[in-house]
């Protein structure tokens, strides 16, 4: 046991002489992150949706250093939203600075005098509960229709007192608008095999499928409208802003609006599709707007807290995603048919993705954490 301490204490040593001897060696060291950081890093999921008591799940990121945000819905797949928003409160009581949420308001009765006043208290209650954020859905633009039949989009006067509640209290808004393009393409062209396996499970809102409805562009030339009418309303384009196939595209987003961020949940794979071919141009999106981008899953967890493999599936996507963003690892997807390397990004870059940018839009939602 003593020479085997005494071998290790050897090794360390001798590490530490080589970097002293290479210091271009030891700069890069201080400079990136390893895999082996992951635990000793402290980290933000910004996009989860997590029910019922999910004490397991609480347990695996406590180990994991994540705090994260889940994310009311106003969606058939997850529950009322009275349902919604007592678990986030009790979530956030009981694990004050690990868990924060974001409530929703109900599309129910849009067509109907006073929906407006209703969605408004809505949100009021959810604040009142500790929500640190708003968030729209794609139902309005896919699914929400007017007396008319018409489809409803993000830019609809009656939902204009809900933006300037929001711009004027300086709450932000998470919007999901719209979905991602391959929604609209045959399965031949997606770009991702998940997409291809959600809309066979959700077809729905496969567009593709529904040539009558809404387009991808004019949904998002909506959200625009609304964005532009709104100048100083903070919004979490969640999603990659619903642009993930070209980051070229997610930068004229960024740069056009500057009070809005965008989150990567469920988008990392297209992301990791264009660096098999432009890793460099991936990378430099990273870099060049590493104070708008957060880090987010899209995981889901419970409402039953007996699952374990769950919580092991979730703690997997935290450190395969944190291994795609700091190391230049060679890796696989089975999204994707080629080989692409991780981004490799300065621990500077890191720390905002993964926590700073979090918090600096969501001041209210870890206390203690910077």
């Amino acid at each position: 046991m003593i020479s085997t301490i005494k071998s290790l204490r050897l090794l360390a040593l001798g590490a530490a002489w080589l970097l002293a001897l290479n210091p271009a060696a030891a700069r890069a060291q201080e400079r990136h992150y390893s895999r082996a950081d992951f635990k000793r890093v402290r980290k933000v999921d910004a996009h989860m949706h997590v029910y019922g008591p999910a004490n397991r799940l609480v347990a695996e990121a406590i180990r994991d250093r994540v705090h994260f945000l889940t994310i009311n819905v106003d969606s058939p797949d997850h529950g009322s939203i009275p349902r919604q928003l007592h678990d986030a409160a009790s979530l956030r009581r009981r694990y004050p600075g690990r868990v924060a949420f974001a409530g929703t308001f109900s599309a129910a009765g849009f067509t109907k005098p006073g929906w407006s006043r209703e969605a408004v208290r809505e949100i009021d209650e959810a604040l009142a509960q500790g929500a640190v954020g708003v968030k729209i859905w794609k139902n309005f633009g896919m699914v929400v229709r007017d007396s008319n039949g018409r489809y409803v989009m993000p830019d609809d006067p009656r939902l204009e007192p809900i933006y300037s509640m929001l711009q004027r209290e300086h709450v932000v808004l998470l919007g999901h608008m719209a979905e991602p393009l391959d929604c609209w393409l045959p399965y031949s062209k997606m770009i991702v095999k998940g997409d291809a396996e959600y809309y066979r499970e959700h077809p729905q809102y496969y567009m593709y499928l529904h040539p009558d409805m809404p387009k991808h562009g004019e949904i998002l030339a909506a959200r625009d409208r609304m964005l532009a009418a709104h100048p100083q309303l903070r919004f979490d384009a969640v999603h990659l802003a619903s642009l993930e196939w070209d980051v070229d595209r997610i930068a004229a987003f960024l740069d056009r609006f500057p009070e809005a961020d965008v989150d990567m949940a469920a988008r990392i794979g297209q992301l990791e599709y264009q660096a098999e071919t432009h890793p460099g141009k991936v990378r430099a999106f990273f870099i060049r707007y590493q104070d708008r981008i957060l880090y987010g899953t899209d995981d889901e967890y419970g409402p039953s807290d007996n699952d374990p493999q769950a919580v092991a599936e979730i703690a997997a996507d935290w450190r395969r995603d944190w291994r795609f963003l700091v190391t230049d690892d060679e890796m696989h997807s089975p999204d994707l048919d080629r080989a692409f390397r991780g981004m490799h990004l300065p621990r500077s870059v890191v720390d905002k993705i993964y926590r700073r940018n979090a918090v600096a839009l969501f001041p209210r939602a870890w206390p203690g954490l910077r």
